[in-house]
């Protein structure tokens, strides 16, 4: 169950870069082309303007990284497991900053890290209730289907152009 749930984990970081960093475009060069640097330290100014959708897709996006997290790394605190997800997500931000792909944005960091503190939470609870074998079972099977089927999707229907 380790190893299912490590190899998991790094899919759906990879997934998660790709989807961040590239918006599922497989032209990388014409994504890295696009070139338009913008930065927002101003958190949560673009959710008043009506553009809730993204910092909600933020949130729920990073929720699998906090079971996953709490699936493969028991031994870690949650408070480490935590800094990692918030590392990340600033990491991923100012790549995209560097690479001038995107806006690099403070909110975005804000919902992603609380994104994947809401999935440490739910593993937290929901071990309480259920075995740590059985849940983690659950969490690597239903996320292991969710990442294919998304997968799938991407390369199957949905046509990116950037």
């Amino acid at each position: 169950m380790k190893i299912l749930s490590r190899t998991l984990l790094a899919a759906y970081i990879l997934t998660l870069l790709w989807l961040v960093l590239f918006k599922f475009s497989f032209d990388l060069p014409g994504v890295l082309d696009y070139q338009q640097r913008s930065l927002n330290l101003v958190p949560f100014v673009d959710y008043f303007r009506g553009n809730v959708r993204e910092t909600i897709d933020n949130f729920v996006v990073f929720i699998p990284f906090g079971l996953l997290l709490g699936v493969t790394y028991k031994q870690i605190s949650f408070k480490r497991k935590l800094a990692s997800i918030l590392i990340f997500s600033l990491a991923v931000e100012a790549i995209q900053y560097a690479l001038a792909i995107g806006t690099t944005d403070v909110t975005d960091i804000i919902t992603n890290t609380l994104g994947g503190l809401f999935g440490l939470a739910i593993y937290g609870l929901a071990k309480r209730y259920a075995g740590d074998k059985w849940l983690d079972r659950i969490i690597v099977v239903i996320g292991s289907f969710l990442l294919v089927s998304l997968l799938l999707y991407r390369i199957l229907v949905i046509h990116v152009r950037y």
